[in-house]
């Protein structure tokens, strides 16, 4: 518990307006995408970066918590205040700062919706490549927390690739800042890439500087179906093994494309046992000719049916289907579970067969989805919290695709991130005298460690 004290000198920092401690105002700060729930004991909603910075002298000097937090969409527990404490939420902290196209960077706050940030920059004819799933909901913050990627991280890169410069408070409040404005910088450490993707257990990026690109001139989205869902992620490895790499390579399953149908009222193909929805873009000259190799290769793995978006309209309208794919899936039971493990793309088609026999041994409810192309499986598993017998197999059957996933030359994910979620697999992927330089990488950033606490570290 933070004594009055404590809570008389936070409230100080940011004032009564934004300092929240009734419990039924902080009681949706207890939870995020993850099954778990966990309470703070305060709220606070800084708008400023020597805020941040006075909020955190006081935690620590007083060996208070600290749990950073955005949307709440993550789903590895990640922004889950686990030792209570302070939530300190970034949504009021939301601003663009800079948008400079001549350079190709944007700056920042953390609290902005990655939506916002693509309509801020469309207008300059450019966009920000790392499109999480949650893009009209996530805030850059959590983006940098988590490394988010997306479907066109396959083209482009994740959110590491693309933060050039931050500004991060320590756990001893004091400001620091990494990077620069600069495409090529070999200055000394790359610190940026040090907090991205941390889960907030190093630091507090209260900016950051991205890296833009400016928006392609042509565009194409093809839709491929198939009766075998063994031919449409043998698809997958024959493109990208071919050279081709589009912006996006996006996989469904049978179970996933008729809960989308069902949830958006669209046509699509409810008998097909997987379907593709690829994207290109780039010059015309090339576009038209990638989509022709690409339609050929899709239509020799045993594609029934291929089909090219006519109008942006329909492209649009299948990306939203591709977006609702999570949604939909967590209407069909109390709970929806997704997991998040990657291999090479080689292996796409033997892990996809292996998901597929370990939900069928296990009696789930599951349907996969996978940003395919770079090999990043996201099975969803609807299920009931209250079936504890149902629990015990998830955990098993999860358990059984890290271990499969990690045999096939593969890690524990992609984009998600570990959390409280996967914190007891990563013996998987690293050996003790990895885990112990982590180990002393936070001892070093936050002696005490409060920031973020429980979590994977």
């Amino acid at each position: 518990m933070i004594n009055e004290e404590s809570k008389s000198q936070l409230k100080q920092v940011v004032g009564e307006e934004r300092f929240f401690d009734d419990p039924e105002e902080i009681l949706s700060f207890s939870y995020d995408a993850f099954i778990l729930t966990s309470e703070p004991d305060v709220v606070i909603y800084p708008i400023t970066t020597e805020e941040v910075s006075g909020i955190m002298k006081i935690a620590d000097r007083e060996n208070i918590p600290v749990t950073c937090r955005g949307s709440g969409t993550n789903i590895s527990a990640a922004s889950l205040p686990v030792k209570k404490g302070i939530a300190l939420c970034f949504t009021k902290m939301n601003r663009v700062i800079e948008v400079n196209t001549q350079d190709r960077y944007v700056i920042v706050e953390p609290g902005l919706i990655n939506g916002e940030l693509q309509k801020v920059l469309a207008q300059e004819g450019f966009f920000y490549p790392p499109d999480p799933g949650s893009i009209n909901v996530s805030t850059i913050g959590g983006n940098i927390a988590q490394n988010a990627g997306g479907p066109r991280c396959l083209k482009y890169g994740v959110t590491s690739d693309y933060v050039l410069a931050m500004e991060v408070v320590l756990v001893s409040g004091k400001i620091v800042r990494v990077g620069s404005r600069n495409v090529k910088d070999v200055t000394g450490y790359k610190l940026s890439s040090l907090f991205c993707g941390s889960e907030g257990t190093l630091g507090i990026v209260t900016e950051a500087t991205l890296r833009v690109v400016s928006i392609a001139e042509s565009h194409r989205t093809i839709l491929a179906t198939y009766d075998d869902l063994e031919d449409t992620a043998n698809t997958v490895a024959d493109i990208i093994g071919s050279g081709i790499l589009p912006a996006a390579m996006e996989l469904m399953d049978k179970t996933v494309i008729n809960v989308v149908a069902d949830a958006s009222g669209m046509s699509l193909p409810r008998e097909a046992a997987g379907m593709l929805l690829i994207e290109i873009d780039g010059v015309e000259e090339a576009v038209e000719k990638e989509m022709n190799r690409i339609a050929e290769k899709a239509r020799d793995n045993g594609a029934r049916d291929v089909t090219v978006a006519h109008t942006q309209k329909e492209s649009d309208d299948l990306w939203a289907a591709r977006r609702l794919a999570y949604g939909a899936f967590a209407r069909l039971a109390p709970n929806c579970i997704v997991e998040d493990v990657t291999v090479p793309v080689s292996n796409v088609p033997k892990m996809i067969k292996a998901t597929r026999e370990i939900a069928d041994r296990y009696k789930l409810h599951l349907g996969i989805l996978a940003h395919a192309g770079d090999g990043n499986m996201h099975p969803l598993i609807a299920h009931d919290p209250n079936d504890k017998d149902e629990l015990k197999r998830i955990e098993q059957a999860a358990k059984e695709i890290f271990e499969t996933g990690v045999s096939l030359g593969g890690t524990l994910s992609g984009e998600h991130g570990i959390g409280l979620a996967k914190a007891e697999f990563l013996p998987l992927v690293m050996n003790q005298d990895t885990l112990d330089l982590m180990a002393d990488i936070k001892k070093t950033l936050d002696p005490k460690g409060i920031l973020n606490p429980g979590k994977f570290v």
